[in-house]
Formats: C-alpha cells, sequence, structure tokens
C-alpha cells in the first residue's frame, strides 16, 4: 500500500510492526513479521533514513516509529520537493535544448524554411521521397531527363512505385527518348506500364522534377549535379507553376508503346531536330549530349549523318541547308 511513497514489502511491514509494537528486538521482529533478520535490519535502517524511525526517549538505544499521519506528510513533502527539483532540471535541459536546435538548424542543410526544404545527400533525399510517397493520396507526376537511369536508381524506386500503383495512384511520367536505348531503363518503364502506370517519351526535357498530389515538387538544387542536392518545396504558386511545366511536357511527349511517327528520308528525327537546334544555338558536342540524354559518340554519329543527308561539307554549311530547308 506505501510502496507509491517509496516504501518496499518488507520496509512497510517492519513498520507496521513498529507502530503495533515496538518492545523487543530484532529476533523478535523478525519473528512477529516472518522475515530474516537481515531483512528486520534493511528495513529498519531504511525508515531511519526517511525519518520514520526515531531514537527513542524513553529506552535509551531503541527507536520509535513516527506516527503516520505525520511521517507520511513527511514523505509526500520529500516526494514534492524531489518531483520540483527535476521539473527545474527538467526546464533547464528544454531550454538547452531548444538553444542548441536553434544553433543547429542553421547549419543542418535538411532544414525547412518557409514552405522549402533543402535536402543534402542522397540519403536524406531518398528518406523524404519515402515520406512523400507514404502520404500519396491521388497521383504523382514525373519528369526523369538523361536517359538511361542508375541502377541504384530504379531499384530504390521500384517498391515506392509498386505500393503507391497498388494503392490507386495515378503514375505519370516523362523520359527522355534516349531512355529507349537502355535496356535496363526501357525493362523498368514497361514494367511500370504493367503495372498501370503511365510513360511517355520526347526528345528534349526539363530539369528532373517530382509532383506530389500537387501539392509538394522536388527538384535539384543543381540541375547538372542532382547528386548536390534536392530541394523540397510546398509553396502553392511553385508547386502550380511546375505542373503546368509538366502538362506541357507530357502533351509534347509520345506514350512508350508507341513509335514517333517516322519522317521522310529527307526530314531529321525529333531528336535529330533537337540536336541541330541545340548546335545551331552554339551548345558545344558535350553539352548537347548531356541535354539529350545520350553519348557524346551518338550526338556525332547523328550529326554525321545530318551532314550527309544535307549533303554539307561543314557543320555551318548543314546549319544553312537545314534553315533553308525549313528544318530549324
Amino acid at each position: 500500500m506505501l510502496q507509491a511513497l517509496g516504501l518496499g514489502a518488507d520496509v512497510e511491514a517492519v513498520y507496521r510492526g513498529m507502530l503495533a509494537d515496538p518492545s523487543g528486538g530484532v529476533a523478535e521482529l523478525g519473528a512477529r513479521l516472518g522475515l530474516t533478520e537481515t531483512q528486520v535490519r534493511v528495513g529498519l535502517d531504511r525508515l531511519v533514513d526517511l525519518d520514520l524511525l526515531r531514537p527513542s526517549r524513553d529506552s535509551p538505544g531503541a527507536l520509535r516509529a513516527v506516527r503516520p499521519e505525520l511521517g507520511l506528510e513527511l514523505l509526500l513533502r520529500r516526494q514534492e520537493e524531489e518531483l520540483a527539483r527535476q521539473q527545474q532540471e527538467l526546464a533547464r535541459s528544454k531550454a538547452a535544448a531548444a538553444q542548441v536546435v536553434s544553433e543547429l538548424a542553421e547549419l543542418s542543410p535538411n532544414t525547412e524554411v518557409d514552405g522549402a526544404e533543402r535536402l543534402v545527400g542522397m540519403d536524406a533525399i531518398q528518406s523524404r521521397l519515402e515520406q512523400l510517397a507514404h502520404g500519396l493520396t491521388r497521383e504523382c507526376l514525373a519528369i526523369l531527363p538523361g536517359g538511361a537511369l542508375s541502377e541504384a536508381s530504379l531499384e530504390s524506386s521500384r517498391p515506392l512505385d509498386r505500393r503507391a500503383l497498388a494503392r490507386g495512384i495515378e503514375m505519370r511520367s516523362v523520359y527522355q527518348d534516349s531512355a529507349r536505348n537502355d535496356p535496363m531503363t526501357l525493362a523498368y518503364a514497361r514494367w511500370l506500364t504493367e503495372q498501370g502506370g503511365q510513360v511517355r517519351t520526347s526528345p528534349l526535357l526539363p530539369p528532373r522534377l517530382l509532383i506530389f498530389d500537387r501539392t509538394v515538387a522536388v527538384v535539384p538544387i543543381d540541375p547538372e549535379h542532382s547528386r548536390l542536392g534536392a530541394l523540397c518545396t510546398s509553396a502553392p504558386g511553385i508547386v502550380a507553376s511546375l505542373a503546368t511545366l509538366f502538362e506541357q511536357t507530357w502533351d509534347a511527349a509520345v506514350p512508350l508503346g508507341a513509335d514517333r511517327p517516322r519522317p521522310s528520308d529527307s526530314r531529321p528525327t525529333a531528336t535529330e531536330l533537337e540536336l541541330l537546334k541545340l548546335l545551331a544555338s552554339g551548345m558545344t558536342d558535350e553539352a548537347a549530349a548531356k541535354r539529350l540524354g545520350v553519348s557524346l559518340r551518338t550526338v556525332r554519329r547523328q550529326m554525321s549523318a545530318l551532314m550527309e543527308r544535307l549533303h554539307a561539307t561543314s557543320r555551318f554549311e548543314a546549319g544553312l541547308k537545314a534553315a533553308q530547308q525549313g528544318w530549324l
């Protein structure tokens, strides 16, 4: 009964025994209570510490029990004082923790400020994407430039996509045309369509983009170096603008299962036309290859084929003839 006040069962028994009959020694008290002498001595020491036993004035060397109304009040007062001390320590600890969090927030890259969260590191990005995918209720929109996707990226996306599609989430993804040339990426895109997702491709894409339920968008901090991190924003104006960009890109793209209309022998393909536009704007072969998500060798091979088709001996001449034929 008194365990809530810090008295164990043996100690409580000794206290009750001393209140009932303080006469006799340790052995007699133990016999009455059914306790060993060691248990009785431990109980007596504990009661003295709690000030529930005090020296007897009638019998020097003996102890007397303090009446419960006084002794238990002392115990309660001590508990109150201890709780007050702990609350003060907790308050100081909370204040110190708040100060540390405030100081570290300026150093931590993965901190949300004004509806935008800067995610640094692939682990931070993956964790946030998992959280967003788990909370999806309607749709997920994705623009995935760069052609071939890494095996690690595909494997980390598969369980998230599978769970979302199983819950009836609408998923629309736009890959770069060059993804059709990568067996692993193409296989993943086909798997996605088999699971109920929609996939289209386009020769030229804006930077990588993910939109969750049209309320949160994730874009790379630096499109040229995606591993530097991502920006996660829930600002309505920004998300709405990015959703419009996605819809425009989606409308111009071709479904994965459909072939692009083949041009006549003289006209360039959609990818070749984009290549001509990029090179005509002054972009280098390396930069054009990156924008189209293909290798530098592919860009040079395609440009060589275009020059041959235009009967041009230089790129400058090829540009002039392409413009004359209305390609540019």
